[in-house]
């Protein structure tokens, strides 16, 4: 991509805008939406160009979310050339294949050579094979081995992310050569932070950044401003660890070197911004056992999507009944435990699950290791039994004089403790067994953690009722 198309389409995006697509909530409006939608109908490219081929690209990724999927795919035959192929980076997945399926792909391989490399990579991924290797062999050579590369990187990986496109320079040059290359070479990335030295095999030396080459007299050698690159970070690093050494570090952009420490790419921290996002959104749908589900899904893919957590939890819910079928004679001969016992068991589930919420979020970024799993453990322990105790105190007062039988209060009291305890055990211990067996903690804790919450609080407080009234 030229210097000179990249300008051009920043002037697009910046040019002086008198169209505000959003009302004060933040969401799109809707007499926005309304006039967009009588413009497509009517065809009316005056009315797109003006007003919504000149939108940056998030906002247009808001625009095809909110519109009607006919209208979506109008609305890109219509703009033609002046749709934004950047704007598909911002929608979720089901609209991007619904998009980038209907489009041709000589298209596709015109928009993708306008686009910087980590871009187009996040499009081309989601194609099958066979029409991606038709649109990669549309583009120049060049670029075709760089986009090549990066896609035959692991997917999730920092070489799927990383921008093939930087500024590298040798030791021995001059800052006022390393100057005067940047302002004439046209084939340079359009923002950039960093300058990196490289030997003649491209091995990573080191890197300047741009306030010490502008700081630095013209004829001093590069290599003798050069610091040590900060972290470089090997391409088949998971993209998660890579967000997680920015995060660690304050990194605006990081080297990206495969196994010989080869410079292949850069990282920068609006694609790390990105991952954390992703990331977190991964992790919190996990945790409710809805997979990779989208808010664009239709109703078939949201039901395959959520079927077998949904049976998962039927099975564990049936384990649950046969505890509570144990003392099925019990139950019949104080109908107050029935009354009680949910209570018990929806307070370790709330409490297991808060627990859990905690150890699968450390986990993910790493502040829970064998160094201090110990000490989680005890303290957890710790505020499993004070827990138990406070709520004991409170819940056997309140069944004692609701049913006038203040040993019913103690023995919920006791149920309630034994509950909490093994909630809290079992909302740290099970996602770190999960992790150490290379199993997604976020995944797979939540349906387990209730079951063993469930168990034990119906076992507990039936059991000690049992033995305690002797029915």
């Amino acid at each position: 991509m030229t210097t000179t198309d990249t300008e051009d389409r920043n002037r697009k995006r910046q040019a002086d805008e008198d169209v505000d697509i959003y009302n004060e909530d933040g969401n799109v409006r809707s007499d926005f939406l309304a006039r967009l939608g009588a413009a497509i109908a009517d065809r009316d490219t005056l009315f797109l160009r003006q007003n919504v081929a000149r939108l940056h690209e998030s906002e247009i990724g808001d625009l095809l979310e909110s519109i009607q999927p006919d209208q979506r795919l109008a609305l890109v035959r219509l703009l033609g050339d002046d749709f934004d192929m950047t704007a598909l980076t911002e929608v979720d997945e089901t609209i991007r294949r619904e998009i980038v399926d209907q489009m041709p792909n000589e298209q596709i391989a015109a928009a993708i050579g306008e686009l910087d490399s980590d871009d187009a990579v996040y499009i081309l991924e989601d194609l099958d094979q066979e029409d991606r290797e038709e649109i990669l062999a549309q583009l120049p050579f060049t670029e075709r081995v760089r986009l090549r590369r990066a896609l035959d990187y692991p997917e999730s990986s920092a070489g799927r992310r990383m921008q093939t496109e930087f500024v590298a320079v040798p030791p021995f040059w001059t800052v006022g050569q390393t100057i005067d290359y940047m302002r004439d070479e046209e084939d340079l990335p359009y923002s950039f932070s960093q300058i990196f030295v490289i030997d003649p095999t491209f091995k990573l030396l080191g890197a300047v950044d741009l306030d010490q080459i502008l700081r630095t007299k013209r004829q001093m050698k590069i290599e003798n401003i050069m610091r040590e690159t900060n972290h470089p970070i090997p391409a088949e690093m998971d993209q998660e660890e890579a967000a997680q050494l920015f995060e660690q570090y304050d990194l605006l952009s990081a080297a990206v070197v495969d196994e010989n420490e080869r410079l292949v790419g850069v990282l920068t921290i609006d694609d790390v911004v990105d991952v954390i996002h992703e990331e977190a959104d991964e992790d919190i749908k996990r945790l409710g056992g809805v997979g990779d589900e989208e808010l664009s899904d239709n109703v078939i893919s949201t039901v395959r999507s959520r079927f077998l957590w949904l049976l998962i939890n039927l099975g564990t819910a049936m384990l649950s009944a046969s505890v509570i079928g144990l003392f099925d004679g019990s139950i019949e001969k104080m109908i107050a435990l029935a009354v009680l016992m949910p209570i018990v068991a929806s307070m370790g589930g709330n409490a297991g699950t808060q627990t859990m919420t905690v150890t699968v979020r450390a986990l993910a970024t790493r502040d829970l290791d064998i160094y201090n799993a110990g000490r989680i453990i005890r303290r957890e322990a710790g505020v499993g039994i004070l827990n138990g105790m406070l709520f004991a105190l409170l819940l056997g007062v309140i069944a004692g004089t609701w049913f006038h039988n203040y040993q019913l209060g103690a023995v919920i009291g006791a149920a309630m403790i034994i509950n909490l305890i093994a909630a809290a055990l079992a909302g740290i211990l099970l996602p770190l067994l999960l992790d150490k067996m290379g199993a997604d903690p976020a995944i797979a804790s939540s349906v387990f953690v209730t079951t063993v919450t469930d168990c034990t609080g119906f076992f507990a407080f039936l059991g000690i009722a049992t033995w305690w009234f002797g029915i």
